[in-house]
C-alpha cells in the first residue's frame, strides 16, 4: 500500500542479489563436487539442493533485471486511503452519516477514530 512517504529514488537491490546468487552457485557447485568425490553423499545432496534453490532464485533475479524499471507514482500522486478505515469515517470529503448498524458503536478493532 502506498502511503506517500516512500523515497522518490528507492531502488531494489537486484544487482546485489545477482552477484550473491552467482557466488552461491559457484560455492554450491564446488561443495557438491567435493562432497561427492570424498564420498559424503548426504552433504553432496544438501549442496545440490542448495544449488537448485539458488538457481531458481537466480532465474527470477535475471528475469526482474531484464524487465527493467517499472512505473512508480511520483510525489504529485496522492497516497491511497488506508484499507481498514470505513468510507463513512474519512476526513477528506463531505461529512455524512454512518450506516444505521454502525451508529453509536465502536469499530470492530475497538479503537476510536
Amino acid at each position: 500500500m502506498r502511503t506517500g512517504s516512500e523515497p522518490t529514488t528507492a531502488r531494489s537491490a537486484l544487482r546485489a542479489r545477482f552477484w550473491l546468487c552467482l557466488w552461491g552457485l559457484v560455492w554450491a557447485l564446488f561443495g557438491t563436487a567435493v562432497f561427492a568425490l570424498v564420498g559424503r553423499t548426504g552433504w553432496a545432496v544438501a549442496c545440490g539442493v542448495l544449488w537448485l534453490v539458488i538457481a531458481v532464485d537466480f532465474t527470477f533475479v535475471v528475469r526482474h533485471l531484464r524487465q527493467g524499471p517499472h512505473y512508480q507514482p511520483g510525489p504529485d500522486v496522492p497516497p491511497y486511503r488506508p484499507a481498514d478505515v470505513p468510507p463513512y469515517r474519512q476526513s477528506d470529503g463531505p461529512p455524512h452519516q454512518p450506516p444505521e448498524e454502525h451508529r453509536g458503536r465502536r469499530p470492530p478493532d475497538g479503537r476510536n477514530r
